[in-house]
């Protein structure tokens, strides 16, 4: 298996889940452009996007980060890291996995650009910095109720929203969310996330 990883990117998740299996696999680097920030050509001969995480697997070529999760936990699983079907905890697995691109990182995303382009972009500033709070204080009110995202084990639903909330962390109003801060810092503990470490964002 190969993981075409891209420097301070969402693929790292991609490399904790991986090591939370058990799986052996093949990291292969790439850096960001230093001006644009973006991923190098090259990915393109991988995926046509040019984007990562891309994993090979036995000549399947995955991309997407929650693809890529469903894909390795349907695989090679074997019951670990998600809900038994027809729970309520499968329900809250399935909204949680989707909700971390879906819902959370839009407004990230939307924010970073606009951070860049200066004066003309202070009013969509505005409403996407308000957009944040509301999803972050949204996830803060929903840790109250489980451990994790989807009851009392890690799944993968944890690992996909380990992005967001790992830039949630470094905002100037984290000391309002414990249950986040404490979430990023129990992730950040486990030995398979400090090997995925070492594999991947170290290096970078």
């Amino acid at each position: 298996m190969i993981v075409h990883h891209l420097e301070d990117s969402r693929s790292f998740r991609v490399l904790w889940l991986l090591e939370e299996l058990g799986l052996d696999y093949e990291v292969r680097h790439y850096k960001r452009d230093p001006l644009t920030r973006l991923a190098p050509p090259d990915l393109r001969a991988v995926h046509p996007l040019g984007k990562s995480p891309i994993v090979v697997d036995d000549g399947a070529v995955v991309a997407e980060t929650g693809a890529v999760v469903e894909y390795l936990i349907d695989r090679y699983g074997d019951g670990r890291l998600r809900p038994g079907e027809g729970t309520p905890e499968r329900l809250r697995y399935r909204y949680w996995l989707h909700y971390a691109e879906g819902s959370a990182m839009p407004p990230l995303l939307i924010g970073l650009v606009a951070g860049r382009l200066g004066e003309a972009a202070k009013p969509a500033l505005a409403y996407v910095t308000a957009q944040i709070k509301l999803h972050f204080d949204y996830v803060e009110g929903e840790l109250v109720t489980s451990r994790w995202f989807a009851g009392d084990e890690l799944t993968g639903a944890d690992i996909m929203m380990s992005f967001p909330l790992e830039r949630a962390a470094r905002l100037k109003d984290s000391d309002t969310r414990p249950n986040i801060l404490d979430f990023v810092g129990r992730i950040r503990s486990r030995a398979a996330y400090i090997r995925a470490m070492s594999r991947g964002e170290a290096e970078d």
